[in-house]
């Protein structure tokens, strides 16, 4: 984060305007809860996917009406578990094929609704927001649905952690230079440097303790994931900064909405799948 004037904060809140002990409780109980639901039974994993997922379509949904767009949320939502279903049990081309058929729901369903441009204008929106939350999501469904998945997805998020975690303590100490000054001010190349400093010590540490691997793949996982997740994150501020919004939702004390959360590690995890896919492939 970009080095800012003094300016006085309440009791507990960082510099970003967060209260950082209920945002490290809450992220903290995240954690656990992930880590249990996917070393115990990893489809209820895959039920937490799917109530998250369908929050952030929830809180994308209101928050595009901002702007008087209606995103056809019924056809989404059971699309959104079609598609995550899909790929968990049957793969990369069921997971195609399922966001396929959710965006045609969901043009037929706003087309039958209404006529005109606001129809297509909604549909088109609707589109998106299948390609955005699902589609993207199904990645790690499918890094779930391997042999190993409570493991590949275990590394998935500790290096989307690491992303965050190394971004803003660097950030915070020692940021000067804004990455992209017009739509995240508090981005800063020292934080980029710090994310990708300790998502490749994550990585290489993951790919040797997890899966006995190459340093090397842990590297590029690094890399991969910093790059992408940072994407993700610019993409959505830019669509919160359009529609005028400092959060999309409040679901998280401390983090703001699910989609706040989630939205780096929604662009990460199809990078993350394929380099694992490539480089470090399950076993038979």
């Amino acid at each position: 984060m970009s080095q800012q004037p003094a300016v006085a904060h309440a009791p507990g809140a960082s510099r970003s305007g967060r209260d950082l002990p209920v945002a490290t409780a809450v992220g903290v109980g995240l954690l656990l809860a992930v880590g249990a639901s996917l070393f115990l039974v990893k489809e209820v994993f895959g039920l937490l996917a799917v109530v998250a997922v369908g929050a952030a379509l929830w809180e994308l949904a209101q928050a595009l009406v901002r702007r008087g767009i209606h995103v056809p949320l019924l056809p989404l939502l059971v699309g959104a578990v079609g598609i995550l279903l899909s790929a968990y049990t049957a793969g990369p081309e069921a997971l195609f094929v399922a966001f396929i058929l959710t965006v045609g729901g969901v043009v037929v369903w706003r087309i039958l609704d209404g006529n005109g441009v606001p129809a297509l204008r909604d549909a088109t929106a609707g589109a998106f927001a299948a390609a955005y939350l699902p589609f993207l999501a199904g990645f790690v469904m499918l890094l779930l649905a391997e042999p190993d998945g409570d493991w590949r997805v275990a590394l998935f998020i500790l290096l989307c952690v690491a992303n965050d975690t190394g971004g803003y303590a660097v950030g915070v100490l020692i940021g000067r230079h804004p990455l992209a000054p017009s739509v995240s001010p508090k981005k800063t190349w020292e934080g980029l440097l710090g994310s990708l400093v300790l998502a490749c010590v994550v990585g290489v540490v993951g790919i040797r303790l997890m899966f006995d691997g190459e340093p090397l793949v842990g590297v590029f996982l690094g890399v991969a994931t910093v790059a992408a997740a940072t994407m993700g994150d610019l993409a959505e501020s830019m669509l919160k900064r359009d529609l005028e919004l400092k959060d999309m939702g409040s679901l998280l004390p401390g983090h703001g909405g699910v989609l706040d959360r989630i939205d780096s590690m929604l662009l990460a995890a199809p990078l993350v799948y394929l380099v694992l896919e490539v480089l470090q492939p399950t076993v038979s």
